[in-house]
C-alpha cells in the first residue's frame, strides 16, 4: 500500500509539472506568421525580373510589414548595383527596398573580384563577408524560404 501511495504521488507531481509547463507555453507570444524569404540573384540578365518579383511579393502580402525579405547578390549581377553604372530605375527600387527593410547583401567574394567596396554600391547594401552562398545558407538555417527566380 505504501508503494502505491509513493507511485501515485510521483505520477501526480509529474502531471502537475507537465500541466504547468503547458500553461506557460500557452501564455507565451504566438509565433509570427510573417514569412521570411531570401531571393538569390547571380544572373545579370535577371536583375529587373528579380526586383519586380520582390516588389510583387511585398505588394501581394499587403506591404513590407507582412514579410521579411533578403536579397543576396553575387556574380555578374552585382555589377548592376555599382553606383557608377546603375540604371536609375534599379537605384530607385533599391532605395525603396532599403526603406522597406529588405536586407540587400552583396557577396564579399564578388566584391573583391570586381574590386568594389560597399561605398561603390548603391546605398543600403551590407557585405556578406563570408560569401553570398554562405549568407544564403545562414538565412535558410534561420527559417528563410529560398527563392531563385
Amino acid at each position: 500500500m505504501n508503494r502505491r501511495n509513493i507511485l501515485w504521488s510521483a505520477v501526480s507531481a509529474l502531471g502537475a509539472a507537465l500541466g504547468a509547463s503547458r500553461a506557460q507555453a500557452a501564455t507565451e507570444a504566438p509565433p509570427s506568421n510573417r514569412l521570411k524569404v531570401v531571393y538569390h540573384l547571380s544572373d545579370a540578365e535577371k536583375v529587373n525580373f528579380v526586383l519586380g518579383n520582390i516588389q510583387n511579393h511585398i505588394d501581394g502580402v499587403g506591404g513590407p510589414e507582412h514579410v521579411t525579405i533578403a536579397l543576396v547578390i553575387h556574380g555578374p549581377a552585382l555589377k548592376a548595383f555599382h553606383s557608377a553604372q546603375a540604371n536609375p530605375d534599379v537605384g530607385k527600387r533599391v532605395g525603396e527596398f532599403s526603406k522597406d527593410g529588405v536586407e540587400l547583401a552583396a557577396c564579399g567574394n564578388t566584391m573583391k573580384a570586381q574590386n568594389v567596396t560597399l561605398t561603390d554600391l548603391l546605398p543600403g547594401f551590407v557585405s556578406a563577408e563570408k560569401g553570398g552562398v554562405v549568407r544564403l545558407a545562414e538565412l535558410q538555417s534561420q527559417g528563410y524560404l529560398y527563392l531563385r527566380p
